[in-house]
């Protein structure tokens, strides 16, 4: 965070001293970029072109005051980099501020608001509820830790699995890091633990035949099926389908080679980076005919288990026993691209991921299915 000392112009004649917060920048949900500033008024104010000798000693005077109290701001701001904890602080209770974080992250996502909750059942669980930021160490951390690898159970009553435990431990890291950047911490303790490590989810996908399969087999639920099978053939997410706007489809006119172009040009849902994603011709024609620009796409598609269900019965007509999801058609889309020679680099950007390591599960796919071939050849029977 930047702590500088501002002033602005008044009508008044005068500049308005100010003290300005500037903590980096986030993208909004149309794909701008976001200044994050908080700003402290002191109140003081300069005269813009002091004539007197009282003017002049009256702005020396402002301006002293005004740097001495950007001067603690800044040393407030530094007490938890340099171990210089305030007291008050430091006796605050941990679970409240556990809380105060998790409520900060309501208008961040659903997803991400509901883990912190769920974190917050378990480190009641683990944590004496008089807990201060004084009785926080190293110990305390890793016990944490053993305590979801060890002791920690899901509804069910089952211990929680790898993804859970990696989740939770890292809402609480996060905690952590905050506390010491806002001084209530006097070392960042979480630069001295190791992560609870993510585990390998199996990543359910089609095969082409597969997908070939699903689109000659017929259904009621038509509105279903395009909605698939454009997400196979784009990756693009259910959340992103489902509320895309005829605004957001690019018609885009013909390249070099005689070919049309077509994008789709959307803010994801989950990320809210904003996507400028090229498509198949295919993948357009099964949207059909434009419709007004704030029009749905996609009309009356909804999520839920009966959805669910009408997409495992159409599998199942089609002869396919996997366990397919909606969202199974992302996989798809992954490994299609893969096998296809796409380079895990350009897929990773269609997917809209973050980190190429996100990605790097489908080239282990890939690798598995190129070791399975090896094996497809029947066994000769021969004598040299």
């Amino acid at each position: 965070m930047k702590i500088a000392l501002k002033k602005k112009k008044l009508k008044s004649g005068k500049y308005s001293l100010f003290i300005e917060y500037y903590n980096g920048t986030t993208i909004d949900n149309n794909g701008k970029t976001v200044h994050k500033r908080d700003f402290e008024y002191l109140k003081k104010y300069l005269i813009i072109n002091p004539t007197t000798k009282e003017e002049k000693q009256q702005n020396k005077e402002t301006q002293k005051f005004a740097e001495k109290v950007l001067a603690i701001r800044q040393a407030e701001y530094h007490q938890g980099k340099y171990g210089i904890v305030n007291s008050d602080k430091s006796n605050f209770n941990f679970l409240e501020y556990y809380h105060l974080k998790t409520e900060e992250r309501v208008s961040t996502s659903v997803n991400n608001y509901n883990n912190w909750l769920s974190a917050q059942i378990h480190l009641k669980a683990y944590c004496p509820t008089q807990t201060t930021f004084n009785d926080i160490n190293i110990e305390f951390v890793n016990g944490f830790k053993n305590y979801l690898n060890n002791e920690a159970k899901a509804k069910s009553g089952l211990p929680l699995s790898q993804n859970t435990r990696h989740s939770y431990y890292n809402k609480f890291k996060a905690c952590l890091r905050s506390a010491f950047e806002e001084g209530y911490l006097k070392e960042n303790l979480v630069a001295k633990v190791k992560s609870i490590p993510a585990g390998e989810t199996h990543r359910e996908y089609l095969t082409l035949d597969e997908v070939k399969k699903l689109s000659e087999t017929h259904t009621k639920h038509t509105i279903l099926k395009t909605a698939f099978i454009f997400s196979c053939l784009t990756g693009i997410r259910w959340s992103d389908i489902n509320k895309m706007k005829w605004s957001e489809v690019r018609d885009e006119g013909i390249d070099e080679n005689g070919k049309q172009i077509h994008r789709v040009v959307f803010s994801q849902k989950k990320t809210k980076g904003v996507e400028y994603l090229y498509i198949s011709e295919q993948a357009r024609k099964l949207l059909g005919e434009r419709k007004n620009p704030m029009d749905r796409v996609f009309v009356n598609l909804h999520y839920s288990a009966q959805m669910n269900i009408n997409l495992l019965k159409w599998c199942m007509k089609a002869g396919i026993t996997k366990h397919i999801t909606f969202h199974s058609a992302r996989h798809t889309n992954a490994v299609l691209l893969l096998e296809n020679g796409a380079d895990i680099y350009t897929v990773s950007k269609r997917l809209g991921h973050k980190e190429i390591r996100t990605t790097e599960i489908y080239a282990k796919i890939i690798d598995k299915k190129m070791k399975e071939a090896a094996y497809l050849i029947p066994t000769l029977k021969f004598e040299l």
